[in-house]
């Protein structure tokens, strides 16, 4: 059984409860202008190339069998199109110019790296969570590796769009102790805009997921022209209320399980964008003010929800 990781995290502690190693999937079915994971939009791994650290030692001229780099009067230049991201320059790059986003893994070796851990789990109430990129395109995967994690006794997390097919997203909750997920907008339209896709079926899932007994964080990542104003985090924290009523009428405890969480949005993924020649759309955006924040967590707060900001 293998996947396709571009990282691991370890002694993360914004992806769930206690201490935890993030294991991030490559593939996604969103496109989000802003997001904060480009090297991981796409299932294939991908060459990052940062010219700023390169010393132009002509290493990488000599093992690419591809012509994908070529040293111009001193100065390296890479030719995406050649390149087959194959890794050889990579291993060869002694300044660390080239960084190969997404490498083919085993659950028995991903599961290595994430028992090493295990004291620090145990300790802080802490875990494994998948995301990415989206970890359910990687459905058979994620699953075995989830179910190898639950078999070692350890709290699983998973982070999605929801922009999924609900029957991987229903096989992972066998699996998992814990949801979050994003809600972006509202509007479909508006959503389509900033994500390339549409939010029915988004919507659909949080529904499907709310009438189980899963705890779920839904999380809004407060973008600027997005989704930043008052009325806008209101709209997404009213159908979060609706979900803790969907949740209440089944059995459950809607207020204790489900929750909501404000993420600012910050501009630190931009050389990411540069590395990969990807268009940064959010490179003119700015990061909301602290105060802006709060006053987005008490309209949210104002639903009679559970909701927070980091």
């Amino acid at each position: 059984m293998e996947g396709v990781i571009f990282s691991i995290q370890r002694f993360s502690i914004h992806d769930g409860p206690g201490i935890r190693t993030t294991v991030f999937l490559k593939g996604c079915s969103l496109h989000c202008f802003w997001c904060h994971n480009p090297e991981g939009i796409r299932p294939k791994p991908d060459l990052q190339f940062f010219p700023d650290r390169c010393i132009a030692c002509n290493e990488c001229v000599r093992v690419c069998q591809h012509g994908a780099s070529i040293l111009v009067d001193g100065v390296m230049v890479y030719d995406r199109e050649k390149c087959i991201a194959c890794g050889e320059c990579v291993d060869t790059c002694y300044s660390g110019a080239r960084v190969l986003a997404g490498k083919t893994m085993t659950v028995d070796a991903v599961m290595a790296e994430v028992l090493q851990d295990r004291a620090f789990y145990e300790t802080s109430k802490g875990g494994v969570t998948l995301s990415g990129g989206e970890p359910v395109l990687q459905a058979a995967f994620s699953y075995e590796l989830l179910r190898r994690c639950k078999a070692e006794g350890i709290h699983t997390a998973i982070e999605t769009c929801g922009n999924v097919r609900w029957e991987d997203e229903e096989r992972m909750l066998q699996v998992t102790d814990l949801i979050m997920m994003d809600i972006k907008h509202m509007d479909s339209a508006k959503h389509r805009w900033a994500t390339g896709a549409p939010n029915e079926r988004i919507l659909a899932a949080a529904r499907k997921f709310a009438a189980t007994d899963k705890p779920i964080i839904f999380r809004i990542p407060v973008i600027p022209t997005v989704n930043d104003t008052v009325e806008e985090v209101t709209a997404i924290a009213n159908f979060v209320h609706e979900l803790v009523a969907i949740r209440n009428a089944a059995g459950g405890d809607g207020e204790h399980t489900i929750s909501l969480e404000l993420l600012p949005f910050h501009r630190l993924a931009g050389d990411k964008y540069r590395s990969l020649d990807i268009d940064y759309r959010a490179r003119d955006l700015k990061t909301p003010t602290k105060e802006h924040m709060m006053m987005l967590t008490e309209a949210a707060q104002a639903c009679a929800i559970e909701a927070r900001s980091r």
